[in-house]
């Protein structure tokens, strides 16, 4: 593994190398370190910390303060992973000024290499300012959370030939207008392979099929850890959250049976 720090400019190379781009969400400064050691490619700090951590029903509460407090936990573990944060609701859709305001904080408080921004044509010009005073900007198009009321649901996009029309057509103008890469979600795979291959930024598919440039994944839906649900397209690679339980469980019944502490453990 190169330790050399994972810059744009790396993910442009890959896309032109044909080397796959690995990403994985991360919240906080342990599974940071983690990820970075295990020499992933990109760390997302997704708004989806609302449903995985924090509690919430979908990613529409999370605060700004809640997302540079997670941001900050995840850039003090990382050293050669490129750090992307997740620009919440209403954060960036009021105006152009109070999305330059609160992706500043992204940067300055939080220390990320980017923002992430949902949405197409509705926030080109967002895009070109926020790139224009040097904030670099990833796309995510297809399935945006954030328009969970708008779509009624989790349902797959791009499915009508109008709506794979508007997201090639959507994909190319945000390259346009200066996003570095896009995060193409849960779109039929001919789809996300069209836009791959159309476009010179490097795209990360979730849901999206094999053709995407990258991929990305809730890293405890792929740890098996959030089990209230799981989406078609994350693949588990452990049963973690069980084995948790039956450590926790094990540490319950040691301590009421007075097994643990054992001589071994006390002084």
């Amino acid at each position: 593994m190169d330790n050399k720090k994972v810059t744009i400019n790396t993910l442009s190379e890959m896309k032109a190398n044909g080397e796959k781009i690995t990403m994985l969400t991360c919240y906080d400064y342990l599974m940071s370190v983690l990820l970075d050691n295990a020499g992933i490619d990109m760390m997302l700090v997704g708004d989806s910390v609302g449903n995985v951590l924090l509690g919430y029903e979908n990613t529409l509460p999370v605060t700004m303060d809640e997302m540079i407090h997670h941001c900050k936990t995840v850039t003090r573990g990382a050293k050669r992973a490129f750090i992307v944060g997740d620009m919440p609701f209403m954060s960036y859709q009021v105006s152009i000024e109070e999305a330059v305001r609160n992706a500043g904080r992204f940067i300055k408080e939080a220390n990320v290499q980017a923002v992430k921004l949902e949405g197409g044509q509705e926030i080109l010009e967002t895009i070109k300012k926020l790139v224009s005073i040097g904030i670099p900007v990833m796309g995510h198009l297809g399935l945006t959370p954030q328009s969970l009321n708008v779509f009624g649901g989790y349902g797959l996009r791009g499915g009508s030939q109008e709506e794979s029309a508007k997201i090639l057509n959507d994909a190319k103008e945000l390259e346009e207008a200066g996003a570095f890469s896009i995060v193409l979600e849960k779109i039929p795979a001919n789809l996300a392979r069209q836009i791959t291959l159309n476009l010179k930024i490097p795209t990360i598919g979730i849901g999206a099929g094999v053709n995407c440039d990258g991929q990305v994944l809730v890293t405890h839906d792929m740890l098996g850890m959030f089990e209230k649900f799981t989406p078609k397209f994350a693949k588990k690679y452990a049963e973690i959250g069980k084995e948790m339980k039956q450590c926790f469980k094990d540490y319950i019944d040691e301590v009421k049976s007075q097994k643990f502490p054992s001589e071994e453990h006390s002084y």
